[in-house]
C-alpha cells in the first residue's frame, strides 16, 4: 500500500536561551533541504545582530512595513514578543503542506499557540533548558542584549519556561547533539500517532 506523505509544519518554542534556535540550523542539514525540508523566516522590526543576514535568520523590517503586511493578511501570526514584533508569512506554510516538504518554525510561546490554532495538525515541540541558572548563563554570554534587554528577556523566559504542558512533545536541551537527535525523531516518526491514520486507511487495513 502506497501511503501519502502531507507537508509537515514544525513549531519548535523556548524561553530565550532555550537553544531552539541553534537545534534548528542542525536539523536543516544539506540532505534534509535537497528533501524538501526548509526554515521559515520570520519578519521582524528589530536591529540586525553581528553576523545576521536579511532574509536568512530574519526580514528586517521598519514598524511601518511590518504594520502594513499585518493588515494584508501578510502574516499567518504576528505578535509583540519582549520589544520588538515578530510575523511569520503565511504563504511558505501553505505551499510545504501542499508539496509534502517539511517547514521549521522557529517562534516564541504566543506565535506557536497562534499558529497552532491555524494549523491544527502542526507538531508543537518545547526546548527546556537543564535548569533556570543554565538559562541565566546561556542568556548573559551571548552579549548581544543591554541590561535592560537581558532582564526583560530573563522575567519572560521564566514565565514561559511554565507553558511546556501547552506543547505536544518537550525536550530537555542539555546536550545540543542529543536535543536535536530528540527533536529529529519526533518529526520523522510523528505520522505513526493513532489519531494520524486515515479512516480509508483503517478500512484498507482490516477489511
Amino acid at each position: 500500500m502506497t501511503r501519502t506523505k502531507p507537508g509537515k509544519i514544525v513549531i519548535i518554542s523556548s524561553p530565550s536561551g532555550g537553544g531552539k534556535t541553534s537545534i534548528c540550523r542542525r536539523l536543516l542539514s544539506r540532505t534534509r533541504k535537497a528533501a524538501g525540508w526548509q526554515f521559515s523566516v520570520s519578519y521582524t522590526t528589530r536591529d540586525r545582530r553581528r553576523g545576521e543576514k536579511h532574509g536568512q535568520q530574519y526580514y528586517f523590517v521598519s514598524p511601518e512595513e511590518f504594520d502594513r503586511k499585518a493588515r494584508w493578511d501578510f502574516f499567518a501570526e504576528h505578535f509583540r514578543v519582549h520589544l520588538y514584533r515578530y510575523g511569520t508569512p503565511r504563504k511558505p506554510l501553505e505551499a510545504v503542506l501542499k508539496s509534502g516538504g517539511v517547514m521549521i518554525l522557529d517562534v516564541d510561546v504566543k506565535g506557536a499557540k497562534r499558529l497552532n490554532k491555524v494549523y491544527p495538525d502542526a507538531i508543537t515541540i518545547f526546548i527546556l533548558p537543564p535548569s533556570i541558572k543554565i538559562l541565566r548563563r546561556r542568556l548573559t554570554r551571548r552579549g548581544t542584549e543591554t541590561s535592560r534587554q537581558l532582564k526583560v528577556r530573563f522575567e519572560n523566559a521564566k514565565k514561559e519556561m511554565r507553558l511546556y504542558k501547552k506543547f505536544e512533545y518537550a525536550v530537555i536541551n542539555d546536550n545540543l547533539d542529543q536535543a536535536t537527535r530528540e527533536v529529529l525523531s519526533i518529526i520523522e516518526s510523528h505520522h505513526c500517532r493513532v489519531e494520524k491514520l486515515k479512516p480509508e486507511q483503517i478500512k484498507q487495513i482490516l477489511g
